[in-house]
């Protein structure tokens, strides 16, 4: 009997873990149907006869960003819901613009790793790993290097200086999603209470109550 709860455990723990990444293709393209009304993990397939090769052509990476906003920053996104042909590849991109002295705030990807490559200017970046170390990896990265930001885990985009900056990053995933800390933390809705929030900054709730109206 033991041996038998042992193999289910087992069993139940390569089938979670089989789920913890994008689903794998079992034909050779699953083109997104984003019309369906069937609700799946990721996106159900377009039938495959009536796939063009525009399911797998996006357009727009050679036009800026609008950064025209508080943090100086525009991320222009090529995910599953952009180019449908990704669906299933595991595989999404995005172009990243800055102004000068813009920012992509502390955020993390939940569902994908991310390697960037700097086509203009130079970035400040870094990522920050878990607990207990927190230990924060950061460089200047300047026009073709790249920098690899690990799955899950804390990072930024800042350029330091006077003249825009430009790059492209690679994401493993077809929709790595994407979580703002400042948003997420004091920008919930509803509200996270200002108590606890005072508590796990150690603020004022005074203070805790501006950073949330800022969001």
């Amino acid at each position: 009997m033991a041996s038998h709860v042992l193999l289910l455990a087992l069993l139940a723990f390569s089938f979670s873990y089989s789920l913890a990444s994008d689903p794998s293709p079992l034909q050779d393209f699953c083109v997104a149907d984003l019309n369906s009304n069937v609700f799946f993990n990721g996106f159900v397939c377009k039938n495959p006869k009536l796939v063009t090769a525009d399911d797998f052509t996006a357009h727009g990476l050679n036009k800026p960003g609008n950064t025209s906003n508080p943090q100086g920053s525009a991320v222009t996104p090529v995910f599953v819901e952009q180019l449908t042909g990704l669906n299933t590849l595991g595989i999404s991109l995005a172009r990243l613009d800055f102004a000068p002295y813009g920012l992509i705030v502390p955020h993390y990807h939940p569902r994908g790793t991310e390697i960037m490559t700097v086509l203009e200017g130079e970035l400040y970046v870094g990522f920050v790993t878990s607990a207990p170390d927190f230990k924060l990896f950061a460089k200047i990265v300047k026009k073709g290097d790249v920098f690899v930001f690990p799955k899950g885990l804390v990072h930024f985009q800042f350029n330091y200086g006077a003249k825009k900056a430009v790059a492209i990053s690679g994401l493993g995933s077809q929709d790595p999603g994407v979580v703002l800390v400042p948003n997420t933390v004091f920008g919930s809705n509803p509200p996270i209470n200002d108590g606890i929030l005072a508590k796990a900054f150690q603020l004022d709730k005074k203070i805790i109550d501006y950073l949330q109206s800022k969001f």
